[in-house]
Order: structure tokens, then C-alpha cells, then sequence
């Protein structure tokens, strides 16, 4: 089949350079200023001599690679969300289905307030969510009284409250559009063939948007592993954790030392480790789908 050959090349310059202008100024120019500094180190001429950055190669990788706290930072992230993400995509889910059910009243209304979490911002809802876990300032204190949540054995699983909490209307936002695009013909023909409801959302709709859910996976992904407000605010509530507790709150630490070519090479490690896993976790999705 022979190509045709594209017309009106300057309206496609048009849409496409300001994107390749943006994406270049607020993407790749920081990834490469970041691996740039984590290539630096700084060396002083005596003990209070003034200090100057030289090139150290590789040194502050090794320092990253040897630095255990991080590595533990990254495995109590990873526990995160394998426990929460599939929590917190589940009630989306179910959210979504609901609403795309036609059995629930006030659609709208529902559908706004299962977003409305997701507008309050994630600093606010720490604070909001801390203040509750709080033994002395919770008004519910026949939970507080019994269990921590602020201890050290649960003051993670309070975390990942916070962070379902927040998102569990973005991501039902996105499966529930996903669900709208569903052609209505394809009901009708279940309906035909004798499905009800159940039988119609566990074969039909669930796996039409298994995209959608594929993409709000990945983006779960990529947040837990950014993880950084929950932790930073909840520090002044429960002495369990630390500055090292995630690694992006190891990063965060570690600037404001400050050791900015440290911090730039905890930033790369835990660039190439989210990228890693959320092109993995693609990979081993398409592949299921091809097998299917």
C-alpha cells in the first residue's frame, strides 16, 4: 500500500515544538542536570577551607549502593504497595462498577464525592489523618486507646490509609470513563444470552477495561515509590519514622545537609528502580494479554 504523503507539515511543527520545547526544559534537562551532580563530589582544603566540587566518577553510586537504610527505604515501599495498591485499585473498581450499574441513586452526586479526597491536598490529608491517630487528639479513642497507629508496627498500614483515602476517586474516576466507552450493544447482547449483573461486570466490563486499570497500576506504582508527604508530615507525630524512611524522604534529607551530589544520585538509583518496575510490570501484563 503505497504512503500518502503528509500535507500541512508547518501545523504539525506547530503542536509538536512546544510539546518538544516543555518535555526538553522541565524533563530532560533536570534528569541530566541531576546525573551531571551525581557524577560531582565535594572536596574541602582542610577543615573549614572552602569547598569546591570536583569530579568523582562513580563514588557516590557506591556510597548509594553500600547505604542500607535506603535499600531497607525502598523494601518497606515495595511491602507498601504490594499490600495497598491492590487495596486501594480494588474499591476503585468496585466504585466504578457501582456507579456504571445503574442500581445507585444520585450518580452525580456520588461520583463527586468519591473524588472530592483526591482535591485536598496530600500535606492536608496527612496532617488531618495524623491529628485522628493521635491518642490525645483523636475523638476516637476507643480504637486509639486499644492500637497504636503510630507505632512503629503501624504506622506504615496508617500511611497507606492516607494514600487510599486520597486516591481511591482518581483512579475510580479513571476506570469508571473507561467504563462509559463500553458500547451499550455489548450489554444488550449479554442481557440476550441470559447474563445478569454480576456475570455481565466479572466477563464483560472488568475485562474491557483492564487498560484502565493496567494504566492506574502503573501510576500507583510510580507513586508509592514518591512516596513523601505522608511520611514527612507524619515524622512529627510518631518517632517511628525516620528520615530515611522512604527513599524519597532519604533524598529529601539528604539535600538539606545539604549533599546535593548524594541526593542527585539517590534520585537517579530510584529513577532507574521506577522505571524498572513499572516497564516490568507492563511487559508482564502484555505478555499475560498476548497468552490470553
Amino acid at each position: 500500500m503505497k504512503r500518502q504523503p503528509v500535507h500541512h507539515k508547518r501545523a504539525l511543527l506547530f503542536f509538536i515544538v512546544p510539546f518538544g520545547l516543555l518535555f526538553a526544559a522541565f524533563y530532560l534537562v533536570p534528569i541530566g542536570y541531576a546525573i551531571k551532580q551525581s557524577l560531582y563530589r565535594v572536596e574541602r582544603t582542610g577543615t573549614f577551607g572552602p569547598a569546591r566540587e570536583v569530579f568523582g566518577g562513580l563514588a557516590q553510586y557506591q556510597r548509594v549502593f553500600s547505604d542500607g537504610p535506603f535499600w531497607e527505604s525502598i523494601g518497606r515501599v515495595l511491602i507498601f504497595g504490594i499490600v495497598q495498591v491492590p487495596v486501594m485499585l480494588g474499591i476503585a473498581l468496585l466504585l466504578a462498577l457501582l456507579l456504571d450499574s445503574g442500581l445507585v441513586r444520585g450518580r452525580r452526586f456520588f461520583r463527586l464525592a468519591f473524588f472530592v479526597p483526591y482535591a485536598v491536598p496530600g500535606v492536608v490529608a496527612a496532617i488531618m489523618w495524623g491529628f485522628l491517630y493521635s491518642p490525645n487528639l483523636s475523638p476516637f479513642t476507643a480504637v486509639t486507646s486499644n492500637w497504636d497507629l503510630l507505632s512503629a508496627d503501624l504506622v506504615l498500614w496508617a500511611m497507606a490509609n492516607v494514600v487510599t483515602w486520597v486516591y481511591v476517586g482518581y483512579n475510580m474516576l479513571i476506570i469508571y470513563s473507561s467504563l462509559l466507552a463500553i458500547p451499550q450493544e455489548t450489554y444488550e447482547a449479554a442481557r440476550l444470552d441470559g447474563a445478569g449483573a454480576i456475570r455481565t461486570a466479572w466477563s464483560i466490563k472488568i475485562p474491557l477495561v483492564m487498560p484502565a486499570i493496567v494504566l492506574t497500576t502503573v501510576f500507583s506504582i510510580i507513586g508509592t515509590l514518591q512516596l513523601l508527604a505522608e511520611p514527612q508530615v507524619f515524622r512529627t507525630f510518631s518517632s517511628a519514622v525516620s528520615s530515611t524512611y522512604t527513599p524519597n524522604l532519604t533524598v529529601y534529607s539528604t539535600s538539606s545537609i545539604p549533599n546535593f551530589n548524594l541526593a542527585a544520585a539517590f534520585s537517579v538509583v530510584l529513577a532507574l528502580a521506577t522505571c524498572a518496575l513499572s516497564f516490568g510490570f507492563l511487559k508482564l501484563t502484555q505478555r499475560r494479554g498476548s497468552e490470553l
